[in-house]
């Protein structure tokens, strides 16, 4: 099965004065259809020279900030590191327990 990664913004923070956006809390997500994996991650955002009006953003702008941040390098990274989850949960290569409660 094909792996679906979503990006979501959980909160933002902002300044309330000109709704500068100084901070971004951000979750990514990857689903299989059997298996699930995530990640959640806050980033600091500079002041950019034309601000949008914080009413005008959408979760596109934001996610594109984030990912901008964040560099398109470590979003790979971190996206494998999802997929990887879900490879695992398919095909378990560690286990914890006791053998004789099992």
């Amino acid at each position: 099965m094909a792996t679906t990664i979503s990006w979501d913004i959980a909160n933002l923070e902002r300044e309330t004065s000109d709704g500068y956006v100084y901070t971004a809390h951000y979750t990514i997500t990857a689903n299989d259809g059997a298996y699930q994996a995530g990640a959640y991650g806050s980033i600091g955002l500079e002041r950019p020279e034309n601000l949008i009006p914080y009413s005008s953003l959408t979760k596109a702008i934001v996610v594109g900030w984030v990912k901008d941040k964040l560099t398109a390098e470590k979003v790979a990274d971190i996206e494998t590191a999802l997929e990887n989850q879900i490879d695992e949960q398919h095909q378990p290569t560690k286990a914890s327990g006791i053998p004789w409660n099992q």
